[in-house]
């Protein structure tokens, strides 16, 4: 199945409620945003007040696809903001494992996304221990 996640870095940020409304009313599936923080990605974008911010005027899905160095010190702030979805990168994690469950267990559903370059054989024993 397809899923439309619209990401918010498209957005004009000028008038962003109008362009939430503009992509529900479109039929997206959920908000995906890319929470990065300048060290593991040279960029800086939102943080958890936006994640606040698009939870009072949405009802979708949000995704936070943390591209952070340490995101497990962040994730329970991005759930409580209002993160259905918590996406993290291996690079930055020693135990991805016990991220994932650290996602799951504050009740958020969990992603791992993998830069081009890392080995896709870091999912092994995540895989093999669902």
């Amino acid at each position: 199945m397809i899923k439309i996640a619209p990401s918010i870095l498209a957005a004009d940020f000028l008038d962003l409620k109008s362009e939430i409304k503009a992509i529900e009313e479109a039929g997206a599936d959920l908000i995906h945003l890319d929470i990065m923080d300048g060290h593991f990605v040279p960029n800086i974008t939102f943080g958890p007040d936006l994640v606040r911010a698009i939870r009072a005027v949405s009802k979708l899905p949000i995704e936070a696809h943390l591209m952070i160095s340490n995101p497990d010190q962040f994730i329970q702030i991005f759930r409580e903001a209002g993160a259905d979805i918590i996406t993290i990168h291996p690079e930055v994690t020693y135990h991805l494992n016990r991220s994932l469950e650290k996602i799951r267990d504050c009740g958020a559903k969990c992603g791992v996304a993998l830069n081009p370059a890392t080995p896709l054989n870091v999912l092994e024993y995540v895989i093999q221990s669902l």
